[in-house]
């Protein structure tokens, strides 16, 4: 007699765990809230879709500071390569790209969900679109079933996969319902905060350096003028304030400090590669070759043309003043903004977090199978997991990891 497994969920962990637990030879019913599949999957790596990462097990995990080591069995039974060559066999080739990132070579994530959505239909998993769980129904520890938000009708099961996905990006569906049927069934939800999200400074000059992406700058958090934490990379100036992969992966330490009484700041260093008298000499040469010119017009070599203008005002040198002018001081204060240039962070945006911090606690599942230890037949996967990582592809390859994971279990389940 085939067992009958419900997946919660059509996003990345969802469409994986109902793939395998079909071809386990499971009869399994897909719900998923909006009209159509992997809405989250379509927006990230900016419309191109980071599948996962080519490192090693160890640097995955390592890269993934929210409970990476939970992850092993998971990345072990299915890998990087597995995922790959998965792809490979559905027939969308792969690429691999500075970082060991992976991308669909066509560069569209809608390819990647096309890919799953054939994948899972022709594994003969039922799709009920617009279907909202509101309720697990369960009796005597073990899972029985699950309730829509617009009928009162239930649909037996043998297992459910939670796979909802967390509270970032809401406008994909992402709205915290896994939590609420976590805590049904007595589930712990640890502390749920934005991950990988863009942050919001104070200083209006910020505004004007909007769509400016600065390569090669080394970024570092201050928390009451201590040094925190510090990320080399690119990052990326915006209306609201900054974002890009290194201020991302540093926003994961710094909101949870959001709200604080000290502010938050952000120092840029512009050349992390040259030590301060490296750079007095880089000054001394440019001034030279620019000693006939207007102070305005002796930075092109050393600043994005866009920046000039507000880095001039923030050092308080007359633009106009000519560049064979310039005091030993100024020259000071030009190589003290070069070096650690301040924003302040007041808030981050919440809504645009790549991933959740935080979700059902680890210590409640197994982390062999994906299924809880506290009610039997229910098993989760994704990011309703206690789970996050950094930018690269780790955090959906841990959502197709843990969603391989949940469906194999799930189907063969005693």
């Amino acid at each position: 007699m085939y067992k009958t497994v419900a997946v919660i969920g059509g996003g990345a962990a969802g469409l994986m765990a109902a793939y395998h637990a079909a071809h386990c030879g499971a009869r399994v019913l897909l719900f998923e809230r909006n009209t159509n599949l992997g809405r989250k999957i379509l927006i990230s790596g900016k419309g191109r879709c980071n599948l996962t990462n080519i490192k090693s097990i160890e640097d995955f995990i390592e890269n993934i500071p929210g409970n990476g080591k939970f992850l092993y069995g998971a990345l072990t039974r299915f890998s990087n390569t597995d995922l790959i060559n998965f792809f490979e066999k559905m027939g969308l080739k792969t690429k691999v790209e500075r970082g060991g990132r992976v991308f669909p070579v066509t560069d569209r994530s809608f390819d990647v969900v096309k890919t799953l959505e054939k994948a899972v239909l022709d594994a003969g998993v039922s799709i009920n679109y617009k279907s909202r769980v509101r309720e697990l129904i369960f009796d005597k520890g073990s899972i029985k079933g699950l309730k829509l938000f617009d009928t009162e009708k239930i649909f037996d099961c043998d297992s459910v996969i939670v796979a909802t996905g967390g509270l970032s990006y809401p406008s994909t569906g992402s709205t915290g319902d896994g939590y609420m049927l976590a805590r049904q069934a007595g589930h712990t939800i640890t502390p749920l905060m934005p991950s990988l999200v863009p942050l919001i400074t104070s200083e209006e000059w910020v505004k004007q350096l909007k769509g400016l992406t600065l390569k090669n700058v080394e970024i570092t958090f201050y928390l009451k003028q201590k040094k925190v934490a510090s990320k080399f990379g690119e990052m990326l100036f915006t209306h609201f304030g900054v974002s890009g992969p290194v201020v991302l992966t540093l926003s994961r330490d710094m909101v949870e400090h959001l709200g604080e009484p000290d502010p938050l700041q952000l120092s840029i260093n512009l050349k992390p590669a040259l030590k301060p008298v490296e750079i007095e000499a880089r000054l001394d040469r440019d001034f030279k070759l620019y000693e006939r010119k207007l102070f305005k017009n002796a930075l092109n070599d050393l600043l994005p043309k866009k920046m000039i203008p507000v880095f001039i005002t923030l050092c308080g040198i007359d633009p106009e003043k000519p560049t064979n002018q310039i005091t030993r001081k100024e020259r000071q204060k030009i190589i003290a903004m070069l070096t650690d240039l301040r924003v302040t962070i007041t808030g981050c945006r919440s809504k645009e977090a790549i991933v959740t911090r935080g979700g059902v606690s680890v210590k409640e599942i197994n982390p062999r199978t994906m299924e809880s230890k506290i009610l039997k037949g229910l098993f989760f996967a994704g990011e309703v997991i206690d789970i996050d990582g950094l930018t690269g592809g780790y955090n959906l390859q841990a959502a197709f990891s843990t969603g391989y994971l949940a469906g194999i279990s799930a189907a063969i389940a005693e």
